[in-house]
């Protein structure tokens, strides 16, 4: 079996924890995506409360 270099073992690393980094990312997007909504539509049932009012 061949065996890895220095610089290939660093480089695989490499990309594997930035793939790891760009997958929490996501994560924290769409978890912020889902908030955003959820406070949009809030907002959205509380106006017509106050214009009533």
């Amino acid at each position: 079996m061949n065996t890895l270099t220095k610089e290939y073992t660093l480089l695989f690393n490499t990309i594997t924890d930035a793939e790891e980094a760009l997958r929490q990312l996501s994560l924290t997007l769409m978890e912020a995506q889902r908030r955003a909504e959820e406070l949009f539509l809030e907002a959205e049932q509380e106006a017509p409360a106050e214009k009533g009012a």
